[in-house]
């Protein structure tokens, strides 16, 4: 299959060019060494098989290990004591102001930003992830192997920070070479550490820089790791533990498998209690044939949705 470029949603009616048609040209016309889109890397050995998909998308946090294990609520209190630290207040407001920012920016960096606040992305991550109990995380050899089983390329999309997701990685005891790719905050954002490269400088960002924050589930980042992987949208699983992410997948046409929930949604075509359920949920991956039966909860159930369901989302970040 071709590398993919850009393409026009099924049935979308004409409209001004989106952020992500007048950012990616020049954004990676930018970068010293532009990564190829992964199809163009080699002729897969998977070309023969009968699987559905072509590459996987795969979330980070809450996705490749479990959400129940605090990592998630230690992140929450970190970015409260960031905003309460940087907005100079009480700690009741900066929980409010966490989800303010979240509703109405995508993200609490996001927030800021918009709002002129003096903060660099690294000031922030520093912060937010440099001071999570990392130990909290395990090796997990089950979900080495099974990576290491899937014979498409793999491409791990998060929003974290790059050093949060391989000290995440480490943790796991997943090397980073499992996976064909890692998009992540400064992949969607160069943007905003473009001056400090040119220049050397580690200052505060300018005031005439563009502080738009690219996140899931916005449309600009889930386009832009599609343009990444190269492939078509509905040969790509995409695999992530949030609703609104997974929507927001779904509204561009990819195959959708939530992870960690209980409810369906109407826009996931496969539910997983845990990843470790990757291979009995959704065994076309592995070009086996697929399974009808159903876990406890519906978990090993396949649940096809038809893209007439597709429908755009509001962009929430996590």
């Amino acid at each position: 299959m071709a590398p993919l470029n850009m393409w026009p949603l099924p049935g979308a009616a004409p409209s001004r060019p989106s952020l992500l048609l007048l950012l990616l040209p020049p954004l990676f016309s930018r970068m010293q060494h532009p990564p190829p889109p992964v199809a163009s890397v080699a002729v897969m050995e998977f070309r023969g098989s009968k699987s559905p998909f072509d590459c996987l998308l795969l979330d980070l946090d809450d996705t490749l290990y479990s959400s129940t294990i605090g990592i998630r609520q230690a992140c929450k209190k970190n970015i409260e004591d960031f905003l309460a630290s940087k907005c100079g207040v009480s700690e009741g407001r900066a929980s409010a102001l966490r989800v303010e920012h979240f509703r109405s920016h995508g993200s609490s960096l996001a927030g800021l930003l918009a709002l002129g606040y003096d903060v660099h992305p690294d000031e922030y991550h520093s912060f937010v992830h440099g001071r999570l109990p990392y130990e909290l995380i395990r090796p997990d050899a089950g979900l080495r192997e099974l990576l290491l089983s899937i014979p498409q390329p793999k491409i791990l999309f998060t929003n974290s920070d790059r050093q949060h997701a391989r000290r995440t990685l480490r943790r796991l005891g997943v090397e980073e070479d499992c996976f064909h790719r890692i998009i992540c905050f400064e992949t969607m954002n160069p943007h905003l550490f473009k001056d400090e490269r040119e220049t050397g400088s580690s200052g505060p960002l300018p005031a005439t820089r563009n502080v738009e924050v690219i996140l899931k589930p916005s449309a600009a980042a889930m386009k832009m790791a599609v343009w990444l992987a190269g492939f078509a949208p509905h040969r790509t699983l995409f695999v992530d533990d949030n609703e609104r992410n997974i929507a927001a997948g779904k509204a561009i046409g990819l195959r959708t498998a939530l992870v960690g929930k209980r409810e369906r949604t109407k826009e996931d075509d496969y539910l997983l209690d845990s990843i470790s359920e990757l291979r009995q949920v959704i065994p076309e991956i592995w070009g086996e044939q697929e399974k009808k039966g159903g876990g406890e909860h519906g978990a090993a159930t396949t649940m096809r949705r038809d893209l007439d369901s597709i429908r755009e989302t509001t962009p929430i970040g996590a």
